[in-house]
This record gives C-alpha cells, structure tokens and sequence, in this order.
C-alpha cells in the first residue's frame, strides 16, 4: 500500500479528535493546528491525500469530524519564518529616528503568516528602515504596535527602537483612555443606522472560523470588551420615511478588537459594503441601486473601511502627533457611484 505522506514529503503528526469535536475537517484542522497553516493550504494537503481519518485516506476537504476519530496528517516542511526586506513602495507619512507612520493600501498583510510569508508591510519596513526596527516584536513582527485588516486602508504609526516600542504598545494598550490616543475611521455601510451616532458595547469573541469574530455574552470564557462610538456622517439614496441605501459612518475606537468595527456595525444590522466576512447577506442590496452605482458597488471587492486618522503622544518628545490620509481612490470612486443617488 502506497503512503500517502510519502509524496507530500511530509512529517507526520497524530490528532485525536475531542469529545466536542464537531465540523469539516479542513476548519477542525485549521484549528487545531494553531494557525500555523491557512485554511486553504490545509485544504489542499487533503486533496492531495496528505490526511487520514481512522487510518483511511481522505481527500475531501468536507468531510464531518466526529468525537474520538484518529487523525494523521503530513505536514510539509515550514517555510522559512524570518522575514527579509523586500522592496516594496510604501506611502510615507512621517519618520524620524524612533518612528515611522505610513498609509497602508488595501491588500497589504501587515506581517507575515501562513500562507503570507513574503510581500508583507514587514517586509516593506525591513527593507525601508534596515535593522533599525524595534525587535520587541519578534522576528515576523518587528516595530508592529497596532495592525490592520489586509484589506483595510488607512494610518499605522511603527517604532523603529525598543524604548518608542514599549511607550506607543503602552498607549495602544490603553485605547486612549488615559492619553492621547485616538484613532478614527470611515466606513460606508449599507443603511443607516436608526440613531445617527450612538455606541456600541458589544463583547466579541471568536466565532466558528478561527480568523472570525462574533459578539458573545459577556460571560462567555472569550468574550473580551469591545466598545465602538460612531456618528453617520453622510446618507445616500434616502428615502420620505428617512431610511437610505448606504451612509458614510466615522467610527472612533475604544476598544481595539480583531474585525472590531466591522463586526459591531454587521451586529446592528448594517454591515460594511464589500465585506465578504460579515456583509455576503447584504449583497443583493446591490440590485436596488440604479444600474451606474450597481456596477460600482459589485466590482468594490474589499470591505469599505479607512483608517483616515491617527493621534499619539510622541516616545521620545511627548509631542501630540495627528495624521490623517485621505480615502483611498477605490473607495473614493465607491462613494462618488453613492452620492450621485442623490
């Protein structure tokens, strides 16, 4: 009998499914392998027989996990985790000898992961900055204080020394409570919310999917605090009854979750144009749109969010920075189709 691990090359490890285990295979590995391989590289390791269930080979990446099944999987040699500079374009905001604060562009990781391990905003920075970035961080996340989705725009500051490190995670860790840190952001969402500014306090834990999140009871063993303060700021296609098609919501943070504003603004029934996490239910409120706007809307293939301000205490000189970027061309061009509704 042929060995399934010997074409993947793999090294092989046993997992032994849990009393709750529950799901398709390719999630429950994902899972519990730690993140250490994307879903769809598990995925793929299924299809090419790389995984066996209770000693028999499966290439079927949906197939249910049950209680007690005995999984063997061929784990292919780790791509190399240090991350070297490469270069690539970044859009320079300001920088001295403690920091850096760029604008991301949509489609940038910020550091590298599975199935991420080159192109990276790190790898940008390593390439910039040479070994001047603070290491507190690790290896994969030199200088990194603060990150933003992959598909989000917008302002991030990094420290380039230990000491800016420890003062700007200080202040990240603190939200702003007690300090100058203030971070805002613009959203186009679908709707308008009933109350045109308003707060969120919505715990948010981690839904089904590892890299998902979800609003959880407070005393549920993951629910961590998750505060969003928000106010519409623009209303297009509205309607005699006050309803709209969409609005232009700036979100400010009090917290600092993963997918926290795109989760809270999912969670009061108006989720972020283009999200493909927390918004699919809503894509067919793209056919309400007259046929200019709905084309723009449907080719808008990212979640419509923009880091557009950030304020922090210097590290070094206490100084108050503020940094603001302007809305992306994209999502300008988003906003534009919505606004010629009116």
């Amino acid at each position: 009998m042929n060995d399934p691990f010997k074409e993947a090359g793999a090294t092989r490890k046993v997992l032994k499914a849990d009393e709750e285990a529950a799901g398709r295979l390719d999630s429950w590995l994902t899972a519990a392998l730690a993140g250490d391989f994307s879903r769809n590289r598990i995925k793929s390791l299924i299809e090419q027989g790389a995984v066996l269930v209770n000693g028999a080979a499966v290439t079927e990446p949906k197939r249910k996990v049950h209680p007690g099944d005995v999984i063997e999987v061929g784990l292919p040699e780790p791509e190399d985790p240090v991350p070297q500079g490469e270069d690539i374009p970044l859009d320079v905001l300001y920088e001295d000898d403690d920091l850096i604060v760029i604008c991301k562009p949509a489609g940038l990781v910020v550091h590298p992961g599975a199935g991420n391990w080159t192109g990276t905003l790190v790898n940008a920075l390593i390439h910039h900055c040479g070994e001047s970035l603070s290491g507190i961080g690790g290896v994969r996340r030199p200088g990194i204080v603060h990150r933003l989705d992959k598909e989000t725009s917008g302002v991030m500051v990094v420290a380039k020394n230990d000491a800016a490190h420890r003062h700007l995670s200080a202040q990240f860790a603190d939200h702003g409570r007690t300090g100058p840190l203030e971070r805002a952001y613009q959203a186009a969402v679908w709707g308008r919310p009933r109350q045109l500014r308003g707060v969120i306090d919505a715990p948010l834990g981690r839904a089904g999917d590892r890299t998902k999140r979800a609003v959880k009871r407070e005393e549920s063993e993951d629910a961590r605090e998750a505060i969003t303060h928000y106010e519409v700021v623009e209303r297009y296609g509205e309607k005699p009854d006050s309803t709209c098609l969409a609005s232009l919501v700036e979100c400010h943070l009090e917290t600092g979750r993963t997918h926290q504003i795109r989760v809270h603004m999912a969670h009061i029934g108006h989720p972020l144009i283009g999200d493909p996490d927390y918004g699919l239910a809503f894509k067919t409120k793209a056919n309400l749109l007259p046929p200019a706007a709905k084309v723009v809307v449907n080719a808008f293939d990212r979640q419509a969010l923009h880091a557009y301000m950030l304020q922090f205490e210097h590290p070094a000189s206490n100084e108050i920075m503020h940094f603001e970027a302007p809305i992306p061309d994209d999502m300008e061009a988003l906003l534009q189709a919505l606004r010629a509704l009116d």
